[in-house]
């Protein structure tokens, strides 16, 4: 999938709004939300937040994960670890760039909070690159590598499968060129040994006729 496919699959996901209306129940194809009590935080999809937001009905409240303190760890982490760290949502660049394109004013330290989740994002990426790099300068036939989310494998996926399919082609490449050397040197010995037994044969004959 690409990134807007993604972003759907991110707007999916529950957050928490504080409505400026009261009501009984939303029905959706989705089910029902709701009730709603304007000032009482409700969980609703990230996508009704955002049109609810749109028309000024709501304040959205920054996902838990959405905070200075915790990424500021998270970064930290990503850092220090040589694998992969489990991130806190499995959509966590899709959300933050759909949140931040619509209200970025209703996430406390806003611009901090984005630059700490780019940085994430970047040494994330960075790792994934070296990884990739290493599985196709060892030739490795396979690789596990955990807690990457669908978003950074996104990133990687449109020249990766062309990368190992140019690896294949040299590997076959290098095999036929290995079964051709290796058929035309049995050929070049069969010929000398046929040389030889034939020069032998002639040297014998020589010698029985002059006895």
């Amino acid at each position: 999938m690409n990134p807007p496919e993604l972003e759907f699959l991110a707007e999916k996901e529950l957050v928490e709004i504080v409505p400026k209306f009261t009501l009984d129940a939303m029905f959706l194809m989705d089910g029902k939300l709701g009730p709603f009590s304007a000032g009482l935080p409700a969980r609703v999809p990230l996508w009704v937040a955002l049109d609810l937001r749109r028309r000024e009905r709501c304040t959205l409240v920054a996902p838990h994960w959405m905070n200075t303190h915790t990424l500021e760890m998270l970064k930290k982490e990503e850092r220090e670890n040589a694998f992969f760290t489990k991130m806190p949502n499995e959509h966590y660049m899709a959300m933050a760039t759909v949140i931040f394109r619509s209200c970025s004013q209703d996430v406390p330290d806003a611009d901090k909070v984005k630059n700490l989740i780019k940085d994430i994002w970047d040494n994330r990426i960075s790792k994934l690159r070296t990884a990739v790099l290493t599985f196709i300068e060892t030739e490795a036939s396979f690789a596990k590598v955990d807690n990457l989310t669908q978003m950074e494998m996104a990133t990687v996926r449109p020249f990766f499968p062309h990368a190992l399919e140019q690896i294949h082609r040299i590997r076959m490449s290098a095999r036929a060129a290995a079964s051709t050397a290796d058929s035309t040197s049995r050929s070049q010995s069969f010929l000398n040994s046929s040389h030889s037994q034939n020069t032998h044969n002639t040297s014998t004959s020589s010698t029985s006729g002059r006895s």
